[in-house]
């Protein structure tokens, strides 16, 4: 039936949900057992090994969204992010790496990659250009973020996924931001997609787990660390999660539609210095947002002109000041006391990241109670 679904909605909906054989519910069953069968059976299941019931369906679901032929379901971002690149890595390799990465991806490579003797360049800028003048002869690989975490720049993904081919790299991808209803990276020819499903995907701030999505090939060295190092999700949350996807659609929809017209609102406010979102033409790089996305997503950020951070985030009522991102609510932070709080102050002077920034993932809310908010905050 998977092949014969068209719309995104519908996968959302019904790719991977489990049958009721025993009731007739519409809704997939939990499978909550950690002990399965040995004997006369097609497979051995066992939650570390990923395969139990509604870890299968929800992987289904969730690969059919990317246009994957296989997919896994973590304990958390990090944990499909990590899994997946020392899957594909061993001592003395090398990756090319997007230099402005979420803080925790890149305090993870610059803190564990020389234990393993695994070596790694992060480019400086973002025209493919930049990322061919670091492939090394070693090289094994690219790694990028799009839109990136926190000032939503955008890498030529069918470019740098030709440059890759060239060369005989593999192409990765956190696709977090954009989530599968804003940019499929595997139709434009990226080999590896991996999400915090802690984000879009579950979508109410009440679960964390991740997500890789890729081929069948490719995922078998991620599959068989993954095996080892054990970061499957419960069944609980996995069937919370594949619950929650079911409404991904309607919900990234109704906030990238909140994000667009608020960040031209944000935009005409004289007290913010420089807004950062794709869908706006003041981006500069819009028209390559328009070609690989299909939609400019629902997160932004904004350069404060001389009003302090804190103070802003405090003067908020309705929009929420908090770590993470991507549920229904809207929230803030400020990315270097907190997503970016790892790398050090010349760091994140490099990629841009200044005191005065916020990042805002836009919620569902009414767009004029959100904007009567952040005028009351701004103002004062």
């Amino acid at each position: 039936m998977t092949k014969q679904i068209k719309g995104v909605a519908t996968h959302c909906v019904h790719t991977g949900t489990l049958t009721d054989n025993q009731h007739g519910g519409v809704g997939s069953p939990l499978y909550s057992s950690t002990s399965y069968p040995f004997q006369g059976v097609d497979e051995n299941r066992y939650p570390r090994y990923f395969n139990t019931p509604n870890q299968v369906g929800l992987a289904q679901k969730i690969a059919a969204l990317e246009g994957a032929e296989k997919g896994l379901i973590f304990s958390s971002g990090m944990a499909a992010i990590s899994t997946a690149l020392l899957g594909h890595l061993k001592k003395g390799d090398h990756v090319v790496f997007q230099n402005d990465l979420y803080g925790g991806t890149r305090n993870f490579i610059k803190e564990l990659f020389p234990n393993y003797g695994i070596e790694f360049s992060f480019v400086n800028g973002h025209s493919i250009e930049s990322f061919e003048a670091e492939i090394q002869s070693n090289t094994r690989g690219i790694y990028v973020e799009t839109p990136s975490n926190p000032l939503l720049h955008i890498i030529d993904l069918r470019s740098l996924s030709r440059l890759a081919q060239d060369r005989g790299l593999w192409t990765m991808i956190d696709n977090t931001f954009a989530s599968p209803i804003n940019q499929n990276p595997i139709a434009l020819g990226i080999d590896i997609v991996v999400h915090s499903a802690t984000k879009y995907l579950g979508g109410h701030s009440d679960i964390s787990a991740g997500a890789v999505l890729t081929s069948e090939a490719l995922m078998q060295p991620i599959y068989a660390l993954a095996k080892n190092l054990g970061g499957n999700l419960s069944d609980q949350t996995v069937w919370l999660l594949e619950r929650s996807i079911k409404t991904l659609k309607l919900r990234v929809d109704a906030q990238t539609k909140n994000a667009g017209e608020l960040a031209q609102f944000l935009e005409q406010q004289s007290s913010i210095s420089r807004v950062y979102y794709p869908g706006l033409e003041s981006h500069p790089q819009h028209q390559l947002a328009q070609e690989q996305m299909l939609g400019f997503g629902a997160m932004l950020s904004f350069d404060l002109k001389s009003l302090d951070a804190s103070d802003f985030c405090n003067r908020l009522e309705l929009i929420k000041p908090s770590m993470s991102l991507a549920g229904v609510e809207s929230t803030v932070i400020s990315p270097p006391m907190a997503s970016h709080a790892l790398l050090t102050p010349e760091e994140r002077q490099q990629q841009g990241i200044s005191d005065r920034l916020i990042r805002f993932s836009v919620g569902i809310e009414a767009v004029e109670d959100l904007k009567a908010d952040l005028l009351k905050a701004l103002e004062g």
